[in-house]
């Protein structure tokens, strides 16, 4: 654990109040919500990857689906298999 302290001087109405939401829906201290926001703004890692990896935002969505969900989906993106020759000419 690391003692390095801080302290961060002005922080405006909205600013404290996106903060003090955070750290209520989190159910986090201030200051673990401060130092989320904190590394979010640096580019760091807050877990496991980063969340400025392209495609990070889908992570949530891998084996999430049923395989039915799966199918679906595929079948819906044949479509775009196909080129339209017509369309190049």
């Amino acid at each position: 654990m690391s003692v390095n302290q801080i302290t961060v001087r002005g922080f405006d109405a909205e600013l404290s109040t996106s903060l003090r939401r955070l750290a209520k829906r989190e159910g986090i201290s201030l200051n673990q919500a401060a130092l989320r926001l904190l590394r979010r703004g640096a580019g760091l890692a807050e877990g496991p990857g980063r969340a400025d990896t392209v495609g990070a935002s889908f992570d949530q969505l891998i084996g999430s689906w049923s395989q039915a969900e799966a199918d679906e989906m595929d079948a819906a993106l044949r479509e775009f298999e196909t080129i339209d020759e017509a369309a190049w000419r």
